[in-house]
């Protein structure tokens, strides 16, 4: 699709806006591995849940300006949309404990790998939360596959075992090809993606990790695409609650790494998220609308209950 067509999709916004949301953006971004890290460090758990304030206090704010500046509706939508693809996320935490597990990523250089692994995310959420509104605005039918295909992921994932979450970096496309064209050595080499030996320019191992990191974003991107879609068709907002969302994947990482077992029921909490996006899109064929604010109602609801329920009901499987 042209770039043109692309941005002739897109919501009237005057310049100032997209500018001043990247240059923030970009901004946050270098003092965050410029200043507080940045040399090679391990991030600690009260480390990484101040940051995770300060990405989440730095959303809430921008949905107050949102508010101030476009209305109480367009908030909404940021919020529903931030808050679903938070809590995609999650999934995403899952891969990165094992990934970094399987290639015994030392604790020090995993900031890194997930810093330059968000900044690809970001640029591929752009890239297709830009073009995904472009042509639902061009093939409104579109909406339709994408509900179904949400439904069916909703399900997908409720009945998903446990071995299914199990991955195997070996079997990756992008490492795998990557492999067959340049050489890769055998050790770690201080946290470089690249060095040099017998003066031929080689990849390292965290390389292969951060392949495997953008290339799995690649895949979840798919389902947070039709989700946030679902809520808002307006690009701008789409946008930039995946890029708040994602930015604070990193200090969720970190922050959550130790006790994600604790929430057990906010998998099946999220899939039944995704069922019911899924249906909302699904029923507009028969003029059926649901407004934003059930929406987001429906979505706090559910996560708040999943949390709970993960940290009251106690897990039977351990207790015995």
């Amino acid at each position: 699709m042209p770039l043109a067509a692309v941005l002739t999709d897109l919501p009237p916004l005057p310049i100032w806006a997209w500018v001043a949301f990247f240059a923030f953006i970009s901004a946050m971004l270098a003092l965050d591995l410029g200043v507080f890290h940045r040399g090679s460090n391990i991030v600690k758990t009260k480390e990484a849940l101040i940051w995770c304030g300060v990405w989440s206090a730095l959303a809430f704010a921008f949905c107050g300006l949102l508010s101030l500046w476009r209305g109480g509706e367009t908030a909404q939508q940021f919020l529903a949309g931030y808050l679903i693809e938070l809590c995609l996320s999650v999934d995403n935490v899952f891969v990165f404990i094992l990934v970094f597990a399987y290639f015994r990523v030392p604790a020090e250089w995993q900031h890194r790998v997930l810093f330059w692994g968000i900044i690809g995310a970001v640029v591929m959420r752009a890239i297709f939360i830009l073009v995904g509104v472009s042509v639902l605005a061009r093939f409104h039918w579109v909406i339709y596959v994408f509900g179904a295909f949400l439904v069916y992921t909703g399900i997908k994932m409720a009945f998903a075992g446990s071995g299914e979450s199990e991955v195997d970096p070996e079997k990756n496309l992008a490492v795998r090809l990557f492999r067959r064209l340049f050489p890769v050595s055998p050790t770690m080499e201080g946290g470089r993606f690249f060095t040099h030996i017998d003066g031929r320019r080689v990849a390292t191992p965290l390389f292969l990790v951060l392949l495997v990191v953008e290339s799995t974003d690649l895949v979840f991107a798919l389902d947070s695409l039709p989700a946030v879609l679902a809520i808002t068709q307006d690009g701008f907002v789409a946008l930039t609650s995946n890029i708040f969302a994602i930015l604070g994947l990193r200090s969720l990482y970190f922050a959550l790494s130790g006790i994600m077992q604790l929430f057990r029921f906010l998998k099946l909490g999220l899939s039944f998220i995704l069922v019911f996006i899924g249906v909302k899109m699904l029923i507009e064929y028969f003029e059926i609308h649901i407004g934003t604010t059930l929406s987001l109602s429906v979505i706090g609801g559910v996560l708040t209950t999943s949390v709970l329920a993960s940290v009251l009901i106690k897990d039977r499987t351990k207790a015995g």
